[in-house]
Order: C-alpha cells, then sequence, then structure tokens
C-alpha cells in the first residue's frame, strides 16, 4: 500500500497511489524480462538439468573482520523456475522441506491478487485462492499449516487465516487491529507480527499469536515501522530497515521473546525497506530494498551476524523490492518482486550461502 503519514487524509493517499501507477506505467521496457530471460535460458523448455550458476557477489566485501578470525559469507544464486504470473508483495511461507506457499501480492496493474500459488524452487501452480484479494500480508508456518496475518487492499484488514498446504483456507483469529505492511516469524511454536499500518496509522506493536489463543501486545518498538526485513535465529527476531513514516530506516533491533526486550543490534550501511529477509546458521540476510523513493531498488544482499556487524556479502541479478522469501534445505528461495523500472517479475532465484575463510 502506498506510504503515508499517519496523519495525512484518505484523498491525499490515493492521489498519490494514481501519480505512482502514471510513472510506473511511463516507465521504458529496458529491463522488461531481464530475470525471466535469464531463466528461460536455464531452465527453457522445461527441463531441470541445466545449472549453469551464476555468482552474486564474487566481489562483495564478505563476511567479518580478520582480526575476528569468523569465517566469511559469500551468497551466490541460480535462476531455477518462474512462477504463473508475475507478483510483488505476496506473502510466502515454507511448508515442507523443499515446497512453500506464495499468497495475494499485486501484479503488474497494481492490482491485489487472491492467489495460492504452491511452488518448489523449479516449478510453481496456482492451487486455491484466498477468501478475498489483498497484498502487503505475512506468513508463517505453523503445526503443519500456512497462516496468513493481516494485508488489504484499499483498507487493511485484521483477519488471520489457516491456509493448508493442499491450498484449502478457514479463518484463524484476528490481529488486534487492521494491518498491512506487517512481518511476521517464529520462535519457539509462537508466531510475531512485527508493525504495520492500520490503513490510517502506522504501528510500533510486537503481537505474539498461537493457533486457538488471542493475539496480544509483547514488545513496543521505538518508533512507528512498516515493510521491514524480519527472521528469527538464535530464540531472538531480527528486525532490519523498514518504513517510519516516509522514510526507510538503517535501524536494526533484536527483540528477545523471553523477556519482552527489544535492543538496537546495529545499523545497515544505508536505509532500507520493502526488503525480504531469511535466517541461515545463525546470520540474517537481508535481500534487495530500496529506499524512500520507489525507483530506488537496490541489488544488495546483507548479511546480519548474531553480534549486530553488518555486511554486503553478494547482489541480485538486479534490482529488486518487494519479493519473497523461504529457507528450503540449505538454500534461500527468493520470489518475484520489483524491478527499478517498476516491472514486476515472475522469477524464482535459488540462493546459495557459502561459508569461506
Amino acid at each position: 500500500m502506498a506510504s503515508s503519514r499517519a496523519e495525512e487524509s484518505a484523498r491525499r493517499r490515493a492521489a498519490r497511489e494514481r501519480r505512482l501507477k502514471r510513472r510506473r506505467g511511463a516507465v521504458g521496457l529496458g529491463l522488461v524480462g531481464v530475470v525471466v530471460l535469464v531463466v528461460a535460458l536455464l531452465v527453457g523448455g522445461g527441463g531441470g538439468n541445466h545449472h549453469a550458476a551464476i555468482t552474486i557477489g564474487s566481489q562483495a566485501a564478505t563476511g567479518a573482520s580478520k582480526a575476528g578470525g569468523e569465517a566469511r559469507v559469500r551468497v551466490s544464486g541460480v535462476p531455477t523456475g518462474l512462477l504463473p504470473s508475475a507478483v510483488q508483495d505476496a506473502a510466502a511461507v515454507a511448508v515442507g522441506p523443499e515446497s512453500f506457499l506464495l499468497m495475494g501480492g499485486l501484479d503488474q496493474a497494481e492490482g491485489s491478487v487472491a492467489d495460492i500459488v504452491s511452488a518448489t524452487a523449479t516449478h510453481a501452480t496456482r492451487i486455491g485462492t484466498l477468501p478475498s484479494a489483498l497484498h502487503d500480508a505475512s506468513a508463517s508456518f505453523l503445526g503443519g499449516a500456512a497462516y496468513l496475518f493481516g494485508g488489504g487492499v484499499v483498507s487493511s484488514f485484521p483477519e488471520i487465516t489457516r491456509v493448508a498446504p493442499s491450498g484449502g483456507t478457514q479463518p484463524a483469529g484476528r490481529l488486534l487491529t487492521p494491518a498491512s505492511d506487517v512481518a511476521t516469524t517464529v520462535v519457539n511454536g509462537t508466531v510475531y507480527v512485527v508493525g504495520g499500518y492500520t490503513g490510517q496509522s502506522p504501528l510500533r506493536t510486537i503481537l505474539a499469536w498461537r493457533p486457538g489463543e488471542a493475539a496480544r501486545v509483547v514488545g513496543m518498538l521505538p518508533k512507528p515501522l512498516r515493510y521491514a526485513a524480519v527472521a528469527s535465529t538464535g530464540g531472538k527476531i531480527v528486525i532490519a530497515g523498514g518504513t517510519s513514516g516516509e522514510a526507510a530506516s538503517r535501524d536494526v533491533y533484536r527483540f528477545d521473546p523471553s523477556t519482552g526486550t527489544l535492543t538496537t543490534l546495529g545499523l545497515l550501511p544505508s536505509p532500507i525497506t520493502h526488503a525480504a529477509a531469511a535466517s541461515v546458521n545463525g546470520t540474517v540476510f537481508v535481500f534487495g530494498g530500496r529506499d524512500a523513493s520507489a525507483t530506488s531498488q537496490t541489488r544488495r544482499i546483507l548479511a546480519i551476524n548474531p553480534g549486530g556487524k553488518v555486511h554486503t556479502v553478494g547482489a541480485l541479478p538486479l534490482p529488486l523490492s518487494d519479493l519473497a522469501a523461504v529457507v528450503l534445505g540449505r538454500h534461500v528461495v527468493l520470489a518475484g518482486g520489483r524491478d527499478s523500472s517498476g516491472r514486476v517479475q515472475n522469477a524464482i532465484l535459488t540462493m546459495s550461502v557459502e561459508q569461506v575463510r
């Protein structure tokens, strides 16, 4: 949903969205299909035997300081598949060791979709529809099912929806307020819902929720935050970047659910919002994103280590924001997103994390 201060009127928000759509529609097609063309070369003809890897980040400033003797990290990626259609701002969650669900999102025409897509790293198929079209929701997996939190179209929604891996849906609860632009992660069988936007006001809350229980506030952010990159590691939740007011944030926070304590962990190299996050082997990775400008997408992949140090460890094939990320086995799989020309993507990228001494 378009960025807006809490006090802005609905009229001003709608006007801004219309202007943004006109700008996007006027952008040339120079970068159209860059990822799709690469994918077609690698997986064209339906074959799954193409392994001509693209290493992305070989010139990155990998790892930690030499003095620390810590293993450095390098991220490389291979385009491996295509979604049924291009999408941004979709909710994604792993539902098995090799599969994930992609739900809702925005299409190229800025329309919200209700698709439930079942995907692996190499192929994807529509298997159902949500009760209503939406975007900017978030999803987590508990007890054999995915749970979809919030989202919106023109207004934000409070619903929590249970989505079976087969695509069936049923109501599962409600958030305390309507909320889109949220991020979720799971710690010890509890889903934590970070920040968001009610449709009128941004949120500072961190909510906890379990199936069959009511959502409750368990923490407060230092400032209202939307579109943050969030992942859990070691029983803690890392919250990176996001939008506060109209500005993108550099702040990295760590929330400890066991104590309800939130601390400042570090700073990103530059303000980032609309990025995706995933945790691998104790490190939280932040993929792409942008700053406050809708056409400022970045290729950068960042690693946040447990001590709060942040390093650039790779680059995406092209600048992307609003993409989805899930961990499948030893890999992070990215899906969809939006490039700096305004073109919505339909590529699936498989990213590998390599420790380098």
